[in-house]
């Protein structure tokens, strides 16, 4: 999205080594952002490498606050501030509901609510005025177009999605009567054919509900009145306009990135 220009503005993108983080990281960076890859994988030094000399990487087990606050700490020392944060991280464990093992419902809501949590509250921290950056800005978390649709297979993972999106409102509003000057919105990407989003329609595929991960991804675009699956792109234009001044009056919202299947 080269219409916008994010220059000189700070931003630390979770699970930035690859997929949708990584098509965020780069298009922050694209758009003037100095970017923080922030990662439970080191392949995202190499991201970070790849982006250029303004631009970092920072180990992040985003389930650990004080790992949170270490990242943030790296954040604002690397790049002098923090003016974005982008809560990206997650994790889908494909299952029918009669099926589903604890263990797999605790790691996503480690992940993806416990994770965007902390990510919340740090960057909050950070960003309200007398936080470490102390400048306001922006956070954006990713929910899903799961949050809105009853798709079969992924119910715990929808469950999460939708607590993303609770959890952003609630931030916003906060955010605001508390004068921090913090943004707070997320986003609805819809099915992306990332690592994520391949593995998923193998998986409903091999759990008997689709004929084949072809037909499963078929139906994903018939219900879908864009015509296609999202790109990764897509996803990334929109965390670009929600990170800018563009976006200067909108907080609290959930932007459908989904060619209109959630609607």
């Amino acid at each position: 999205m080269t219409s916008i220009d994010l220059t000189g503005r700070k931003a630390l993108v979770t699970g930035g080594a690859q997929g949708l983080g990584e098509g965020m990281a780069r298009a922050l960076a694209d758009a003037g952002a100095s970017v923080m890859i922030a990662d439970i994988s080191d392949s995202g030094a190499d991201v970070a490498a790849s982006l250029g000399d303004a631009h970092g990487f920072t180990k992040l087990d985003v389930t650990d606050d004080a790992n949170w606050a270490s990242a943030i700490e790296a954040t604002v020392a690397q790049l002098g501030g923090l003016d974005i944060l982008v809560n990206n991280a997650g994790i889908e464990i494909t299952s029918l509901l009669t099926e589903v093992e604890a263990a797999d419902i605790r790691k996503m809501l480690d992940v993806n609510i416990l994770g965007t949590t902390l990510g919340i509250k740090n960057g909050l921290r950070a960003m309200r005025p007398d936080g470490a950056a102390g400048q306001g800005g922006s956070i954006i978390n990713i929910a899903s177009v799961a949050a809105t649709i009853a798709f079969p297979g992924i119910a715990v993972y929808s469950a999460t999605k939708s607590a993303v999106d609770r959890l952003t409102r609630v931030a916003a509003m906060e955010s605001g009567k508390l004068g921090y000057g913090v943004r707070v919105n997320c986003i609805y990407p819809g099915l992306v054919p990332t690592a994520m989003g391949a593995g998923l329609a193998s998986d409903v595929a091999e759990l008997g509900l689709f004929e084949s991960p072809e037909a499963a991804v078929g139906a994903v675009i018939e219900l879908t009145p864009g015509g296609r699956l999202g790109q990764v792109d897509d996803m990334a234009d929109a965390v670009v306009f929600l990170a800018s001044d563009a976006a200067k009056f909108i907080t609290g919202i959930g932007l459908p990135v989904d060619g209109g299947m959630g609607m």
